[in-house]
């Protein structure tokens, strides 16, 4: 069973940078970040696999980089230029070798004035 433990959501002002990280009990595959709005669908923010390749919501793209520290099984999201419509809940999601998928418990980002 691997175990992700999120840190680093908060409150920031638009225009504003927060660093998300993920620690995951084990290797995996691939990391990523998922979010979800209050009355929304969760919905793909970034993804990295193991070797590095990334992908981006087109929404997010120039100004988030998500990358990993494979030696610390960890994965983290750079979040530049925040804007309100980039407030949710933000959630670790991990994949292991076997391609069974876990998620973290989640942690709120807000931006707003």
């Amino acid at each position: 069973q691997v175990q992700l433990v999120e840190s680093g959501g908060g409150l920031v002002q638009p225009g504003g940078s927060l660093r998300l990280s993920c620690a995951a009990s084990g290797s995996l595959l691939s990391m990523g970040w998922y979010r979800q709005a209050p009355g929304k669908q969760r919905e793909l923010v970034a993804t990295i696999t193991v070797g590095g390749y990334t992908n981006y919501a087109d929404s997010v793209k120039g100004r988030f980089t998500i990358s990993r520290d494979n030696a610390k099984n960890t994965v983290y999201l750079q979040m530049n230029i925040l804007k309100p419509e980039d407030t949710a809940v933000y959630y670790c999601r991990a994949q292991n070798w076997a391609l069974a998928v876990y998620w973290g418990q989640g942690t709120q980002v807000t931006v707003s004035s």
